[in-house]
């Protein structure tokens, strides 16, 4: 593998442009460190699943340029590219990565407020009189 491999991951509103490329396991987010960007050890061990699952961690770089949502929503959107990354650059990881759900893009997005109401669901108190 001499080029990038880029591919696109979602999770919320957030979006994930990934690029791999053979190296030694450095992973960089939006031009910082990915320990320093995702603070959490839940969201970087959520991050790293398709990297564990496959075999591929500390024998691949990961740039990514993440834009919009939150950090939960952008590291799904991370482990998404990286697990469409990892299935173009060996197709022998497929079932691995379906088996364990990371090819399937997380649709649930924001529910948004009605008018009338003061949330997506929440109605006003009721009062019979």
């Amino acid at each position: 593998m001499s080029n990038e491999i880029c591919t696109t991951g979602r999770r919320k509103s957030a979006s994930a442009s990934v690029r791999l490329s053979e190296g030694t396991g450095k992973i960089v987010v939006n031009g910082v460190e990915f320990e320093k960007y995702f603070q959490t050890e839940a969201l970087r061990g959520y991050i790293c699943q398709p990297l564990a699952a496959t075999g591929y961690t500390g024998k691949v770089n990961v740039r990514a340029n993440i834009l919009g949502g939150g950090k939960a929503g952008q590291a799904g959107a991370l482990r998404h590219g990286i697990a469409r990354a990892l299935l173009v650059l060996d197709e022998n990881t497929k079932q691995v990565l379906k088996d364990n759900g990371m090819l399937t893009r997380d649709s649930r997005e924001k529910e948004r407020k009605k008018p009338g109401q003061p949330g997506a669901r929440r109605r006003f108190q009721f009062s019979k009189r």
